[in-house]
């Protein structure tokens, strides 16, 4: 496990208080101070610059801090690497988008259980922003993600391209039209989803490119959850601008309509994303596998 001393350092870089790192270390805040006190003497450098209640990393605290983190997850790499290494049963913690968690991934993950019957996948569901932050936290073995990420941090392989499409109720007047115009479109009941979303980051990063916002994208709504949008629109209660693949079923039955927008077009990756050196025989199986199923 991690240096007690490196860890005490990275929850007072992170929360930037040392009673709170106490508080959370469950330690008294002398015994934080020498843990601090200590790594500035062995490195010979300061670690921190006190602003008010909160203190900073100096420029040397950022180098530590940066290698500590990744001290953090070789740790967490190796314990992961060597529980698993003989055990019968293996462990792998897998995060996922909202989109692929919740409307791709579980019928995968049924599939490869029944084939690999020996190994728990344990699944967690959230935007992308959060899922990519467990990944680097070392929380999660891999992320299966839909929106950007630090694409010069991880390792990547490419799953498929996903389309965004203009979701309408079989109600809403979009719906008897052949095309609508992007402007209408921002001017009226359009539900976003939260920030950090892959989905909303997407939709962002194009609107920016074509100069049609130049700061952050207002709607009608804000909702987190993919689920409620669907149910605001098959009320007729607003439209969004969401992945094809969470309204198949939909589609299917005709609850929901896909009214083209003219001239726009918005195209994003599906991506499984990882750390370097590690589980990437599992990975690559997994990813073999997925894509195979697909």
């Amino acid at each position: 496990m991690i240096d007690v001393r490196l860890k005490t350092f990275m929850t007072v870089a992170e929360f930037k208080n040392f009673t709170r790192a106490s508080e959370i270390l469950n330690v008294t805040q002398p015994a934080v101070s020498q843990h601090i006190r200590f790594l500035e003497e062995e490195y010979e450098v300061k670690l921190f610059n006190r602003e008010g209640k909160e203190v900073k990393l100096t420029e040397e605290g950022e180098i530590l801090y940066k290698h500590s983190k990744e001290i953090q997850l070789h740790y967490k790499a190796l314990e992961v690497e060597l529980k698993n290494k003989n055990a019968i049963n293996r462990t792998y913690k897998i995060g996922a988008s909202m989109t692929i968690g919740g409307y791709i991934l579980p019928a995968i993950l049924g599939k490869y259980k029944r084939v690999h019957s020996n190994t728990k996948l344990f699944l967690q569901v959230s935007n992308t922003s959060n899922i990519i932050d467990k990944l680097s936290n070392g929380d999660i073995d891999l992320a299966i993600v839909e929106g950007d990420f630090e694409r010069n941090k991880f390792l990547h392989k490419k799953l498929k391209d996903d389309e965004l499409v203009l979701a309408v109720s079989k109600e809403h007047q979009f719906a008897k039209r052949t095309e609508v115009d992007l402007k209408e479109v921002l001017k009226g009941e359009l539900i976003l989803r939260e920030k950090g979303s892959g989905t909303r980051n997407i939709l962002e990063k194009k609107l920016k490119k074509l100069n049609i916002i130049n700061n952050e994208l207002t709607g009608y709504m804000e909702i987190g959850s993919i689920s409620a949008i669907k149910s605001l629109i098959n009320t007729n209660l607003g439209y969004s601008i969401l992945s094809k693949e969470t309204i198949f079923n939909e589609i299917e039955s005709g609850d929901i309509k896909v009214v083209p927008i003219k001239e726009f077009k918005i195209y994003r990756e599906f991506n499984f994303v990882y750390i370097k050196d590690h589980l990437e025989d599992f990975i690559e199986e997994f990813y073999n596998f997925y894509k195979n199923i697909r």
